[in-house]
């Protein structure tokens, strides 16, 4: 086969970049090693930010977020017993983000390129990157007792943090940073109407909790939990008795309780990738940086990534220059990195570490008073969760 851009990854970084490059007129395949119910079951998060709306609608798959979406204009900011709203929408003249899970991107960018008859390779095994350091690179892999075999201009790595693009790079070639939070989070997916409007933070001498929700009926709770902690020690009362100890007396009385539709434990961490281009090859989304969920940039940032990434392909296939591409890796770690400082500085504030004990509490309570009573800081915190503006080539 050939195609002008082979895309690792069926995620929805790699089908959000396959529908926009499809929009501007550009070939592209997508192969992902799992099946497409696989990819549609993985449970993740959904706090889109308006740049990724404006994705969204760019790639013609937003009516569904638009319609189904919950725009929130503020988060509140729970501390010593008490909620502070955080008013997102004032303090950013007017820019807000929407709830919208990430199950629901991924199966709307499916049906989009299924609509559009843009050919998807499911159960690829074996993908392997070939000659990405010439102008002549290749994809191989496996599927149904054949090798098969892609010729392309460019590979696009879209295939998460365990995938084959990052891993295909020489060692010596990449340079990677990495903090390993000592805890993580206990989430629980269920039926039950959220507990408040708007997400909650919490930050406890008991340890992190977050309100979230997917629609007005299905709602996303988490709690902090040590690193070494198991999923199965843990029942559905066992949870939302220790949710309700981190609650105001509010929420508490307001916190309407199901069974868990899943239930998993996910660990913290920070990691970059550096560069994100080597030569016809580039990384985009996880497989080039982690955040933190704590400040909702995962897919935010992969998306931002996606909106480079096409941008500078766009401007190559039509200008015929390849300067957008010459700096897609630098114009990227600038704002991953950005959103990496938040996420990791946010993830420090609400969080109980195991090392700071009642001093490192009292210190975080302190900055949080701080933060609420700030016009200066509150705007900050604003800024960065709503996302910083996008750079031009």
């Amino acid at each position: 086969m050939r195609t002008q851009v082979a895309i690792i990854g069926a995620g929805p970084a790699g089908l959000l970049l396959g529908q926009l490059l499809h929009k501007a007129g550009i070939d592209n395949i997508i192969l992902e090693r799992q099946s497409g119910d696989y990819v549609l079951g993985r449970i993740r998060a959904g706090v889109l930010e308006q740049i990724s709306m404006d994705l969204l609608a760019r790639a013609g798959v937003d009516t569904r977020a638009k319609a189904e979406g919950l725009p929130h204009e503020g988060i509140e900011l729970l501390f010593k017993g008490a909620r502070h709203r955080i008013d997102l929408h004032g303090l950013t003249d007017g820019k807000q983000v929407t709830v919208y899970g990430q199950t629901e991107v991924t199966r709307d960018l499916m049906e989009a390129r299924a609509a559009a008859g843009l050919t998807t390779i499911y159960n690829a095994a074996s993908v392997s990157l070939h000659d990405f350091d010439t102008a002549r690179p290749r994809v191989r892999y496996q599927k149904d007792g054949a090798t098969h075999e892609v010729e392309c201009d460019f590979i696009a790595g879209c295939d998460g943090y365990h995938g084959v693009s990052r891993a295909s790079v020489p060692a010596d070639s990449l340079h990677t940073y990495e903090k390993i939070y000592p805890f993580g989070w206990l989430g629980v997916l269920a039926d039950v109407p959220p507990v408040s409007h708007e997400l909650i933070y919490a930050n406890t001498a008991r340890g992190f909790a977050l309100c979230s929700m997917r629609s007005a009926t299905r709602s996303r709770y988490y709690v902090q939990v040590p690193t070494e902690e198991k999923v199965e020690n843990w029942s559905d009362e066992a949870f939302w008795n220790e949710l309700r100890l981190r609650l105001d007396p509010e929420a508490r009385d307001r916190l309407v309780t199901g069974p868990s539709l899943e239930k998993s434990i996910a660990p913290l961490r920070s990691f970059v990738a550096e560069p994100m281009r080597f030569g016809s090859l580039f990384l985009a989304g996880d497989a080039a940086h982690i955040v933190p969920p704590t400040g909702a940039k995962g897919l935010n940032l992969a998306a931002s990534d996606v909106d480079y990434l096409s941008r500078a392909l766009e401007i190559f296939y039509r200008d015929k220059t390849p300067s957008a591409l010459d700096r897609y890796s630098d114009l990227c770690l600038r704002r991953v990195w950005k959103a990496e400082r938040f996420s990791w500085w946010f993830t420090s504030l609400m969080h109980r570490f195991p090392d700071t004990g009642e001093f490192g509490q009292k210190i975080q309570e302190a900055e949080l008073d701080y933060l609420v009573h700030s016009h200066a800081a509150s705007t900050s915190l604003a800024e960065n969760y709503v996302g910083l503006p996008m750079e031009n080539f």
